[in-house]
Formats: structure tokens, C-alpha cells, sequence
């Protein structure tokens, strides 16, 4: 039986594959300290999948993972080129960096940007998207 795909994407070195089986439209920007440190940017944008939505192709043996101590985060990356790669939100959801689709990314939209009492000063917000001062629904 052939899975239908809606998008599909890849690391900088394209060792670290997948392919989302649910149509994906929402875009997730994190403005706090963490992701900015992690991504040498002014955050991430990500979407959110049901994890069992989301298929490494390739790769597996590349992601590598980390967890920050003394809190309730995790990023994954991959150990070849050090993408952010596809990792774990929560307990049924994945978060996939929309920098590393490859296709399936002509409906995403803002619809959120997180933590942004923390965003660093020089970044300007852009007018799409509801504003959080932490985390979602906060």
C-alpha cells in the first residue's frame, strides 16, 4: 500500500530524509533564548505533526539528540551538517523545521510566534500570526 505524502523534506546534506503523511499548513515561530542559541538565529519556525505522521526515510543513525539541562527541552540535529532535524514536541506530536521541506510547504502560514517577551531586540515580529508571551495558548 503506497502512503500519501504531503510533503517531503531533507538536512543541508541530505543524509536525514522524511515525509509527512498529513497535510501541514501552521507555522510555529519560538522567539526565546534557547531556540535562538540552538539555531545562531532570531528562532525556529516549525510545524506540528501527529509523530506517527511523520517517516525518516534516511538517516536515523544521524540524528543526533540534545536536551537541555534543568529544562523541558530537546532539540535533534543531524551529526553530518548539524541541521536541526525533525524531533519530539510532546507525547503524541512532532515538530518539524519548515527550513528543511522540500516540497509541501506552498499553504504554510504564521499562525504563531512563542515566547516573544523574550525575543532578542533587534528582531522586528512580522505582522502574521497571533503573539504569545510564552508558550502556546499562554
Amino acid at each position: 500500500m503506497e502512503i500519501k505524502t504531503f510533503a517531503k523534506g531533507s538536512c543541508n546534506c541530505g543524509g536525514v530524509t522524511f515525509l509527512v503523511t498529513v497535510p501541514i499548513d501552521s507555522v510555529f515561530i519560538c522567539h526565546c533564548s534557547i531556540c535562538r542559541k540552538s539555531t545562531g538565529s532570531g528562532g525556529i519556525a516549525v510545524t506540528v505533526v501527529p509523530t506517527n505522521s511523520l517517516v525518516i526515510e534516511t538517516g536515523q543513525d544521524l540524528i543526533q539528540a540534545w536536551e537541555k539541562p534543568n529544562h523541558d527541552w530537546l532539540t535533534n540535529f543531524c551529526k553530518k551538517c548539524g541541521s536541526p532535524v525533525p524531533g519530539k514536541n510532546d507525547e503524541e506530536n512532532s515538530y518539524i523545521p519548515v527550513s528543511l521541506l522540500d516540497s509541501g510547504y506552498e499553504n504554510l502560514e504564521v499562525k504563531h510566534h512563542l515566547f516573544v517577551d523574550s525575543k532578542a531586540s533587534w528582531e522586528e515580529i512580522g505582522k502574521t500570526g497571533t503573539q504569545h508571551k510564552g508558550a502556546f495558548g499562554v
